[in-house]
């Protein structure tokens, strides 16, 4: 069940606890995308935090935010890209997006394949795509205080396999949100020490959310009338092997002997 945008907005821009959140996702994801110049660029779920830095070089950026959830006019300054869609029916013709980014929206929607297909739909060729989930294995997901608390969570084995089952191909895995899902003054400043202890040695932590990065997988062309070609082989060379056919034999004549 998705949560109330509400109380998405209110986490990631009014408590320290989310705009830290914000920040630790939001600098993976442009490690792994530094830029989109001419792109288009499409966020599902609550994702729009995740998509700021995009606005100035993409083509077009749209935040797309599930009908359960609500919607809000986002970004506060210039013109709104937000629209409120249904989970597997989005405004968005097929194949047109570079990239899209999936926050909030895999983990809470009642209906994941259907959602997954939606994704494989508006991706184009070449085009990617990032999930951020809630990682079984970590606090975040045990903690009601963050929205990473709802939903179901993944392993990273689950997601990559669901994702193969929808025709994603895994292109990079990662965690991150090593600090605790707290807002503590002692937690906040020791959060950026923390985060750099998880990335280097994750055996002593389990990240909070999983981002997985992923590109869509076509199937491979096939040529028209090749099945029937092979279907039907050349038959120059059949007969070899077979015994040779028995000469004809001759056939007695019927006529009487001359008489001398």
């Amino acid at each position: 069940m998705h949560l109330d945008v509400l109380d998405l907005r209110n986490f990631y821009y009014r408590s320290a606890l989310g705009r830290a959140a914000q920040k630790v996702i939001r600098d993976e994801l442009t490690t792994l995308w530094p830029e989109a110049k001419g792109q288009m660029v499409v966020g599902f779920g609550f994702a729009a935090p995740l998509l700021r830095p995009f606005l100035g070089d993409a083509r077009r950026v749209i935040s797309l935010m599930p009908g359960p959830q609500g919607v809000m006019p986002w970004p506060p300054e210039g013109k709104n890209v937000s629209v409120l869609c249904e989970d597997t029916l989005w405004p968005i013709e097929t194949g047109h997006v570079d990239k899209l980014v999936v926050l909030h929206g895999l983990e809470t929607t009642e209906q994941p394949s259907a959602l997954l297909d939606e994704a494989w739909r508006v991706l184009g060729p070449g085009g990617r795509a990032v999930f951020v989930v809630p990682n079984r294995a970590g606090l975040w997901s045990r903690s009601d205080a963050t929205p990473f608390g709802y939903g179901r969570p993944y392993s990273l084995s689950q997601l990559e396999a669901q994702l193969r089952k929808h025709q994603f191909v895994t292109e990079r895995t990662m965690s991150t949100l090593y600090q605790p899902p707290s807002g503590r003054r002692i937690w906040r400043k020791s959060a950026g020490f923390l985060e750099r202890v998880g990335h280097n040695i994750p055996m002593v932590a389990a990240g909070g959310v999983l981002i997985i990065e992923v590109s869509k997988q076509m199937a491979a062309p096939t040529r028209p009338g090749l099945g029937e070609a092979v279907k039907r082989p050349l038959r120059a060379l059949e007969g070899i092997g077979q015994a040779a056919p028995k000469p004809e034999t001759a056939r007695t004549s019927s006529r009487r002997p001359v008489s001398s």
